[in-house]
């Protein structure tokens, strides 16, 4: 789903490879969602960590928004269709975040759900390479 060279460009030194592209993805996702949820609102440095994760967040939705958008991409048409109208939420709700007009939790929300998705995966899948 995701093109494997974001995983090596981004976040080459923080993720180590399970062997499987839904592996990686499902890394990237728990990174990216541990920064949202982790979050100190009381810190000096709230806004600033904040905002370094709802970017990183944002860049991950826009990735998977084209990688479904292409034509080429495995998944079926209603999964995608979901998955592109999912990262047009998030993109909007992201903008809302940072107006201070709404919660990031709902971002950690969505996350999640894509989290169990690539988790719900085949027994064999990891073997399969």
């Amino acid at each position: 789903m995701i093109e494997a060279s974001f995983a090596k460009t981004g976040y080459e030194n923080s993720i180590q490879s399970t062997g499987s592209d839904r592996g990686i993805e499902y890394q990237i996702f728990a990174q990216i969602t541990r920064l949202l949820s982790n979050m100190n609102t009381d810190a000096p440095d709230y806004f600033a960590k904040l905002s370094d994760a709802l970017h990183k967040n944002l860049r991950l939705w826009t990735v998977l928004a084209v990688d479904v958008a292409n034509d080429n991409n495995p998944l079926p048409a209603d999964l995608r269709s979901s998955l592109f109208y999912l990262a047009e939420f998030t993109r909007k709700h992201t903008a809302k975040v940072y107006a201070g007009e709404a919660d990031p939790k709902i971002l950690v929300d969505i996350n999640m759900s894509v989290m169990k998705g690539l988790r719900a995966q085949t027994p064999n899948e990891d073997t399969q390479s």
